[in-house]
């Protein structure tokens, strides 16, 4: 198993941010001939994806996102090893979580794209499946939630907001009692609220009735409400 700081604390993370990085979205519409940051809502996630390429490659983009957050995060558990009877240590915990991040900033803040990018949700997810077995059940749980949600709702925004709010709670249900994973308590935390910070918009079109419906065209008075789960 690895243990070596540089690897843990540096090479890993900065591997993770690079392949977060990635814009998926951007480079699935290039392949059609198209900007995707000058088409449909201007934004770079699966939803405007799907809508300028074709809901298939929607789905594409979506998979690949959640991808850049799963195989960093699940290789990095693989390297640095469970721990004994009482869970991973503190510093095996955080090595994790610094990957997990490099992956989510990278797709929020991609250096490819002049530190812009997505929501964060899907790679997220990915980097929540990855950390096993202590987030993925929680993070199965919240993803049922976030297909309930959005199905009843029909706001794509509305299921990834309960899904990241449910998230923490979820997690200590399933890990409990939760002390001894308090690194990972506190990414949780962290990990939400920016989920929720990057759908401030979101919210503000929900409360005001003005957020576009899975199925509905985007209202020109409302920019970018059609991307809000990335």
């Amino acid at each position: 198993m690895i243990d070596s700081p540089i690897f843990m604390f540096g090479v890993f993370p900065l591997a993770a941010y690079v392949i977060g990085s990635t814009p998926f979205g951007v480079l699935i519409a290039r392949m059609h001939g198209k900007d995707l940051r000058s088409e449909g809502s201007g934004n770079v996630g699966a939803t405007n994806c799907g809508r300028v390429v074709g809901r298939t490659w929607g789905y594409a983009c979506f998979l690949l996102d959640l991808a850049k957050g799963l195989v960093p995060s699940l290789t990095v558990v693989m390297l640095t090893g469970q721990g004994g009877g009482d869970g991973p240590a503190p510093v095996v915990q955080a090595a994790w979580l610094v990957v997990g991040m490099g992956c989510i900033l990278g797709h929020v803040f991609s250096f490819y794209l002049g530190f812009r990018g997505g929501k964060g949700v899907a790679t997220a997810l990915g980097v929540v499946l990855g950390i096993y077995p202590y987030f993925t059940l929680a993070g199965l749980a919240a993803m049922g939630i976030w297909i309930i949600v959005t199905l009843a709702s029909r706001y794509v925004s509305l299921g990834s907001i309960s899904a990241a709010v449910a998230f923490v709670p979820l997690l200590v249900a399933f890990n409990f009692p939760p002390m001894r994973l308090w690194p990972l308590g506190s990414f949780a935390i962290a990990m939400a609220a920016l989920i929720i910070v990057r759908h401030r918009g979101n919210i503000s079109r929900l409360l005001a009735g003005t957020e576009n419906k899975i199925g509905r065209r985007k209202s020109t008075s409302a920019p970018g409400s059609d991307e809000p789960a990335r």
